[in-house]
């Protein structure tokens, strides 16, 4: 369940969980239901917990951190990573007038304070830019990273959303551990866009959201794409006697890049399940028969 995502890199549970939906987003969890989840999550082997400053409007940190307070051995045995750079136009930030995205050095700086008081913890095990800025800065963001290791607040960085030449950029001036990356049956440009090529050249794990496409493979009334894909999976998960979203997060973790999926459900056996699909290995031909369905076509 453990992996290194880089060389010298931070360690991480092959499955992370991701906080995004914990808060005002998504469940509303209580900071008591919210422990009982992170428990529950360390319990099976996910110690690694997916942040943003923005999510829940600016809330879910705080909820995750009142959360940890009450269990300081939850933190020294978990991973947090954590991503800022976006501004939103939310009541929590009077500030904002339009949404937008910030890389300057100071706004890096003061988000990563903001974000080791609402986690309530010393230091963030990776840090992510959220969104490459037209705008951005590599001197700035390089400074800043720096800045932020020489002092212990932040242990290791990297990027999310970042095309392969914005991620050569950037790391070319400061050592980047990985690139979070929107990856799925429904979302397949970063396995023909160089993403993931670059990954595997620089020896970086790429992180995955929305595996699962949020859900579109589990609604009442799929389009057609999703229900041709979801023909083959379903014949795989009767032949591997498992279920749907385990074939789906299989599809992924056989990428030789890879990539930890990040698992955005609030209830355990879902991530429990994410968990169990590591024990399913489907065949190179049924990967090409999700592909396929996916892309309504045989490959040339």
């Amino acid at each position: 369940m453990k992996v290194e995502i880089s060389k010298n890199g931070p360690v991480f549970s092959r499955i992370v969980a991701g906080c995004m939906n914990w808060g005002e987003w998504g469940a509303n969890l209580s900071v008591k239901q919210a422990q009982k989840l992170i428990e529950d999550c360390m319990s099976i082997g996910v110690t690694t917990f997916d942040h943003a400053d923005i999510y829940g409007h600016y809330t879910t940190e705080t909820l995750f951190g009142g959360a940890i307070k009450k269990n300081n051995s939850l933190r020294e045995n978990m991973q947090l990573v954590t991503k800022c750079g976006i501004k939103l136009v939310t009541p929590n930030r009077p500030e904002n007038r339009i949404k937008s995205y910030d890389t300057s050095a100071d706004y890096i700086l003061k988000s990563v304070e903001q974000s080791l008081v609402n986690l309530q913890t010393d230091y963030i095990d990776l840090l992510l830019i959220h969104r490459p800025s037209p705008l951005m800065n590599t001197h700035e963001i390089a400074t800043a990273f720096s800045k932020l290791k020489d002092q212990g607040k932040v242990l290791h960085f990297g990027v999310s959303n970042f095309t392969p030449t914005q991620f050569e950029m950037l790391n070319s001036f400061i050592s980047l551990q990985t690139n979070q990356i929107e990856i799925s049956p429904l979302h397949t440009e970063p396995f023909i866009d160089g993403t993931l090529d670059q990954c595997i050249i620089k020896g970086v794990k790429p992180m995955g959201y929305s595996t699962l496409a949020g859900g579109s493979f589990f609604v009442s009334k799929p389009e057609k794409r999703v229900m041709r894909i979801n023909t083959i999976v379903d014949q795989l998960a009767e032949k591997y006697e498992v279920a749907r979203d385990q074939i789906l997060t299989s599809w992924i973790l056989k990428h030789p890049s890879g990539i930890l999926p990040i698992i955005g459900s609030t209830k355990i056996n879902r991530i429990q399940s994410a968990v169990q699909s590591l024990e399913t290995e489907i065949t190179d031909e049924e990967w090409f028969m999700i592909w396929e369905a996916s892309i309504g076509e045989e490959v040339a």
